[in-house]
């Protein structure tokens, strides 16, 4: 069956709840109560077969040696879902150096002729099998191939409703980052974006790779450290820039001091420890695992080898809305609002929903 996409009335689900009362009060990382209430897409799975896949490859690729790990966090700046740590043993497996690349995800499409959920245009009938009875039909205009753009405000607002810097724009894909008058010309090596959960593991299922677990793509990132992030434990906005982030007064004014006001192209930082690039910054990065704010909690007296994270996704703050697990933080994240760039910090998105400052790259077991 084909996944259905559709956007929510987003005066209703682009409202981020006060974090004073709701369950993310204790959460400094603000981004992720404002993760909720996005304008959401009724789903099914995506039916990718008859992709052909072509011949797997380890190039670009950098072999990650399997091992031990104390997996989440110790710091006082986590959200409660990055607790407790736990130990993990994972086999080893290759990780793309870089996150997929506009040229790379081209070059899939132009084999397969794969259309992304953001470029397709809702079908009604099919989204009504999955509603309550009686439920009304949107307005046609809603009714329309568009995807979460970021725009930032003029001056500086408070930090609790995410309607005000993002927004549902007809026309915007991985073609148009910023909507139809936007395109990637000249940004074959920029991160693609706008990639939802769906079109990730298209891609991956085409290349004969698959999505990072999310202990993975912690452990891959740590590069051999426990420290808060994979360059140590400098916060980003001292000493020089180590990643693509927001600098200046979120979401209004972005100083560019690491020299990108959005995406940047890769390898654009230093590597960590094991020759990964941009595991923090730049896009937030598709993981396997369903999303669940208990699981670690679940795990915590045992060494889990190889977790595939729990078997169904919850998220109290929208127990309706499955999730899957997004690493690594973005270019927008700034300490006001997210602390995403610290190697354990969790993020949950819609697996059917596609931002600019989301990506996505892929493991390859031996």
């Amino acid at each position: 069956m084909k996944r259905i996409l559709i956007p929510i009335l987003p005066v209703v689900l682009f409202s981020c709840k006060n974090t004073e009362n709701n369950a993310a009060a204790d959460h400094k990382d603000s981004s992720v109560s404002c993760a909720n209430n996005l304008p959401s897409r009724f789903a099914v799975t995506t039916d990718t077969s008859g992709i052909k896949e072509q011949q797997a490859s380890i190039e670009g690729m950098v072999w990650i040696e399997g091992g031990e790990f104390l997996m989440g966090a110790t710091d006082d700046e986590g959200g409660p879902d990055e607790y407790p740590q736990h130990k993990v043993r994972l086999d080893g497996f290759w990780m793309d150096a870089t996150e997929v690349t506009n040229a790379q995800f081209k070059a899939f499409v132009d084999a397969t002729g794969y259309i992304t959920m953001a470029e397709k245009k809702p079908d009604w009938n099919e989204i009504k099998k999955q509603l309550p009875v009686g439920t009304p039909k949107p307005d046609e205009s809603l009714l329309v191939a568009a995807s979460l753009v970021f725009t930032p405000t003029s001056k500086p607002v408070p930090l609790n409703n995410v309607s005000q810097w993002w927004s549902w724009k007809p026309g915007a894909s991985w073609k148009h980052p910023q909507g139809p008058n936007s395109n990637i010309d000249g940004k074959d090596n920029y991160p693609v974006v706008h990639i939802s959960w769906d079109d990730a593991i298209a891609y991956c299922k085409w290349s004969g790779k698959r999505l990072p677990t999310e202990a993975e793509w912690e452990y891959a990132a740590r590069g051999g450290q426990q420290t808060k992030y994979f360059w140590g434990n400098e916060d980003p906005e001292n000493g020089k820039p180590k990643a693509n982030t927001w600098q200046g007064s979120f979401p209004n004014k972005n100083t560019g001091w690491d020299k990108f006001i959005g995406s940047s192209p890769v390898r654009s930082f230093a590597a960590n420890k094991y020759g990964l690039f941009d595991v923090a910054g730049n896009v937030w990065e598709w993981c396997s695992d369903w999303y669940s704010p208990d699981y670690f909690e679940t795990i915590k007296t045992q060494t889990v080898q190889n977790p595939i994270g729990p078997s169904s996704a919850y998220d109290p703050m929208e127990p309706t809305v499955p999730k899957r697990v997004v690493r690594g933080g973005s270019f927008m994240c700034h300490a006001s609002y997210c602390k995403g760039y610290r190697v354990t910090s969790r993020m949950k998105t819609s697996p059917d929903t596609g931002l600019e400052h989301t990506g996505f790259r892929c493991v390859k077991d031996k």
